[in-house]
């Protein structure tokens, strides 16, 4: 059948700069509003990682107003039929996914892939969904449509978990919820900075300073461990810097220090965007004040002020680590999806 939704596909830099002012409020009619799928975010990516990609970002419309987006770009080596991926890659992007109205999302997936299997502008062979959350309706209704198609083959799995602690009213509520030895942890580390040195915090509010402040987070992160170093590498750093600014100028960035003695021995990288705090990158230096563990004691600040702030969740975004478990952190999924022709 027919649809009755304009589906057009943006594959030029100017068309893509052109949809900013409608990107975030289709976003914010949707379930996947999440920083790492704004516009700002990304045109982010896309300047400092798609340069040996084409844009294939596939736009529905219903009387002219934008109802679905799906930010793909298309990886084909040397011009054949390629991947489609979604903008923000994998390593970069923690949850990812379609961007359509909820109440249109049955319409809506089903005229993309009408337009995906007849009209599509590039030829491509397979379509490669990484990241995407275990809400997405991507994951049921957009894979049951390509499930039915003679030919195609539908393959999701698990592909990480993102820790995600609900926060409760008040700090003491929260300790509570922890298992006893966990609560007398926290308790005791945070008692021990504040008795053997002179500690304070804060997050970057001035944006005269954030550029240095950005270079500070990465020397931490950097100092942290051998493979931090290799991760933040030069176009790395240049993301950190473009989406700092970015963040920043949406009140979205909450880029935290904790400092020991005046010197700075720990940070977080974090946003607060969509009622909750996202721990996106964290850095430290392992050589001072080792047993302070300077780390956590920010941690504690960070969860702490989140509570005072009222925000619903403190999201620990991908990986597994235990510390994520240890201040009450549950599992959240999120897939790779795979249609394959």
């Amino acid at each position: 059948m027919e649809s009755d939704l304009e589906v057009v596909t943006v594959t030029d830099v100017d068309s893509f700069l052109g949809l900013e002012a409608e990107w975030n409020t289709l976003l914010q009619r949707t379930k996947a509003d999440t920083i790492f799928l704004t516009w700002q975010w990304q045109k982010a990516w896309w300047d400092c990682f798609g340069e040996e990609s084409r844009l294939a970002v596939l736009t529905a419309r219903e009387r002219g107003e934008l109802v679905a987006l799906a930010p793909f770009y298309i990886a084909a080596p040397n011009g054949s039929s390629g991947t489609l991926r979604l903008i923000g890659g994998v390593e970069v992007s923690d949850y990812l996914d379609l961007i359509v109205a909820d109440d249109k999302e049955g319409p809506a997936y089903r005229a993309l892939w009408e337009f995906l299997t007849s009209e599509c502008a590039y030829p491509w062979r397979d379509m490669d969904l990484h990241n995407v959350p275990g809400s997405s309706g991507t994951l049921e209704t957009l894979a049951t449509i390509a499930g039915g198609t003679d030919g195609v083959r539908v393959t999701r799995q698990v592909e990480d978990v993102c820790p995600v602690i609900s926060l409760p009213t008040s700090w003491e509520h929260y300790l509570r919820l922890l298992t006893k030895k966990q609560r007398h942890e926290i308790r005791r580390k945070l008692r021990k900075a504040d008795r053997e040195a002179t500690v304070d915090w804060y997050y970057v509010e001035d944006e005269e300073t954030l550029t240095h402040e950005v270079e500070d987070f990465i020397a931490l992160h950097q100092r942290s461990a051998p493979q931090k170093k290799e991760f933040m590498d030069q176009r790395m750093q240049r993301f950190f810097q473009r989406i700092a600014s970015s963040a920043f100028d949406q009140g979205w960035l909450k880029l935290a220090f904790l400092v020991v003695n005046e010197v700075k021995a720990a940070t977080m990288f974090c946003f607060d965007y969509n009622d909750s705090i996202l721990v996106y990158n964290s850095g430290y230096d392992p050589r001072m004040h080792p047993s302070l563990s300077t780390g956590i004691v920010l941690l504690s600040y960070c969860i702490r002020d989140a509570i005072a702030k009222g925000r619903r969740t403190f999201d620990f975004l991908r990986g597994a680590e235990d510390y994520k478990y240890r201040f009450g952190g549950e599992d959240r999924q999120v897939y790779n999806l795979r249609i394959t022709r």
